[in-house]
């Protein structure tokens, strides 16, 4: 895989991860082969840096967003799926299999509004929503079951996770002509998942809230967010900054000193 294939260090590793697995599998029920799954289970992973995590500033997730057409009617559904991402932080597969139903929208000012997002493991959360995100929810969702998908393509099929991957990155190829910095950013749907988590971290919500918001099992997953965030990075040494002393004004420069001098 290394030489003759090229694959990266990450790939490797992954593939390595699964031969673990299918030699610890082989050790828990075939005792005489307990030696092979050892020698195999201590071939070690190799080290390699991690990435930092993608994600879009304001201007260029504004960008973005401005993006759909919404003069027309596939405009409009693609500005609210993108504007529904970002709000939610929810995965691409989870915004395809989104139900009518799963919306609870305020039907006043008083109220707010909410999705039930069905994670990883079916696992259920619930995620608050902007009122614009709400204001064009009930635009798209007008007049239609509980029981259809919130999202659907050209000939009203619900649209797949390949779908929504696909709206992503067309208006991120049309924003890159007019934001240079797009252009070296891959941008996928979980660049605007990293992106909801990395501007709800700079807006003051606390981590173990994010963590609930995302879905994350474990708070070391959403901890990478407040580790590659450089924003909040210079922030934090702006406040510590160490600043050199004073330099002491130069005592032929202090008219009142040197009137005295005179004097004498």
């Amino acid at each position: 895989m290394e030489e003759t294939r090229g694959c990266s260090i990450a790939t490797r590793n992954q593939r390595l991860t699964a031969i673990h697995a299918l030699a610890r599998f082989v050790g828990l029920h075939s005792p005489e082969h307990i030696g092979w799954s050892g020698e195999i289970r201590s071939i070690p992973f190799k080290k390699t840096s991690t990435p930092p995590v993608p994600y879009l500033e304001k201007l260029e997730m504004d960008a973005l967003l401005n993006a759909p057409d919404q003069r027309t009617h596939q405009g409009r559904r693609d500005h609210i799926l993108l504007l529904f991402m970002y709000n939610s932080g929810a995965r691409a597969d989870e915004t395809a299999q989104l139900l009518i139903g799963d919306l609870q929208l305020a039907t006043s000012d008083r109220d707010y509004s909410s999705v039930r997002i069905r994670g990883k493991g079916n696992k259920i959360r619930h995620c608050p929503l902007w009122p614009n995100t709400t204001r064009l929810l009930k635009t798209l969702i007008q007049d239609r079951r509980a029981t259809e998908r919130v999202f659907l393509n050209r000939l009203r099929q619900p649209l797949t996770r390949f779908g929504v991957h696909a709206i992503v990155q067309r208006y991120a190829t049309r924003v890159s002509k007019e934001v240079p910095a797009m252009a070296t950013k891959r941008v996928s749907p979980h660049s605007i998942r990293h992106t909801c988590a990395t501007h709800l971290l700079r807006g003051g919500v606390d981590i173990n809230t994010i963590r609930a918001w995302l879905g994350h099992v474990s708070l070391d997953t959403t901890n990478i967010y407040a580790e590659t965030d450089l924003e909040m990075k210079a922030k934090a040494l702006a406040h510590c900054e160490v600043k050199g002393p004073k330099r002491a004004k130069r005592w032929r420069d202090d008219p009142g000193l040197m009137a005295f001098l005179k004097s004498l």
